[in-house]
């Protein structure tokens, strides 16, 4: 999927989660999902109605976006913000690098990326911190591997520089 399309259409899945139209215990069944289980029927009627053509047009895709649904599920209302990259996120967090290395490892693929993923997304819910879920969004749904060592070596990037950022008190 082309990074244009998720920089809009993330915000706006972000927003309608958080927002009154979908209720208390919609928002419950999305965030208890995983990619191993079955979705639940909330999970398809936000995605027939919200989510791009093609979101489950195979397995590994209707996966990625259990994940990406139950993420900012989990982390709602205060899901998404597109100024600040999952690195900076998880640094600022103090999420620690052993964690970050097995989230950006190559061996990290499939229902294993997943799961870190969702469990990223825990970790910065209970720190209320919000994260661009784009990126995230990119992490799980790119299948070049250029473009996706791109995203990886980004997230790294901003997780030391605001680690950095922090040592020295800027």
């Amino acid at each position: 999927m082309q990074s244009q399309r998720l920089d809009s259409l993330i915000p706006k899945i972000s927003a309608i989660i958080g927002s009154e139209g979908v209720s208390t215990g919609q928002r419950a069944a999305l965030r208890r999902m995983t990619p191993r289980q079955p979705p639940p029927l909330a999970f398809y009627s936000f995605a027939v109605n919200y989510l791009p053509d093609g979101w489950d047009r195979n397995n590994e895709s209707r996966k990625d976006w259990v994940t990406i649904v139950g993420g900012i599920a989990l982390m709602s209302p205060n899901s998404h913000d597109p100024k600040r990259g999952l690195g900076r996120a998880l640094s600022e967090s103090e999420y620690s690098e052993a964690r970050l290395q097995r989230l950006l490892s190559d061996s990290a693929t499939g229902d294993v990326l997943r799961f870190l993923v969702l469990r990223a997304s825990r970790f910065l819910a209970a720190k209320l911190t919000p994260f661009d879920w784009v990126q995230g969004s990119a992490l799980l749904l790119t299948r070049d591997q250029d473009r996706l060592d791109s995203i990886r070596e980004q997230i790294a990037k901003d997780f030391y520089r605001a680690k950095r950022e922090r040592e020295r008190g800027d």
